[in-house]
């Protein structure tokens, strides 16, 4: 009967020690995805920050492409209301934003005086590299998603999980993979 007491009381303790295991585990990927996230946000902001700055350097230059430009400014608009949305739908329309900026540095193309000047070259390099901490943002962003839904998802820190209101993050993604390819340029 003593050993009986002892095996449930062994029981209860390593049962009540998983828990508390699994629940800083949970607690760490969250705090990792939210350090992600934030990471991405700063990336974005200063990003959408740079846009006025360059749609004013490209307004003397590209009369003719007014098109682009008024396409640039309303995907920033949308970039800056989705500001405090989810993953799923800031990933929608920071897509929208990276592909006006394509756009505007293809058509720039054709302009040689634009491509000759100092602070378009400086707004083109700046945007250039922010598009890749981006990139590398996203990239860990969705490695500590990952790393807390199989967490969130597994057996059996599933039921820890549950136990504690967890729930699996979103991806930060291309609304169409075929966004993520480079433009096709012509010359």
């Amino acid at each position: 009967m003593l050993a009986w007491h002892w095996i449930g009381l062994a029981f209860v303790t390593l049962s009540v020690g998983y828990t508390v295991w699994c629940f800083n585990r949970l607690v760490f990927n969250r705090l990792r995805v939210a350090e992600a996230w934030s990471g991405i946000d700063v990336q974005l902001k200063r990003r959408s920050s740079l846009v006025p700055n360059l749609v004013l350097a490209l307004r003397a230059y590209m009369a003719h492409e007014r098109s682009a430009l008024e396409s640039l400014t309303e995907k920033r608009s949308l970039a800056q209301r989705n500001e405090h949305a989810g993953a799923g739908q800031r990933g929608l329309s920071e897509t929208g934003l990276s592909n006006a900026l394509t756009q505007v540095f293809v058509a720039a193309e054709a302009y040689p005086q634009l491509k000759a000047d100092s602070n378009f070259l400086a707004l083109q390099r700046t945007l250039t590299d922010l598009e890749n901490q981006i990139q590398m943002s996203r990239r860990y962003y969705n490695g500590a998603v990952r790393e807390l839904n199989v967490v969130v998802q597994s057996i059996p820190s599933n039921l820890v999980a549950r136990l504690f209101q967890f729930r699996a993050a979103e991806y930060f993604a291309l609304a169409d993979a075929r966004e993520g390819q480079s433009p096709k340029l012509g010359f």
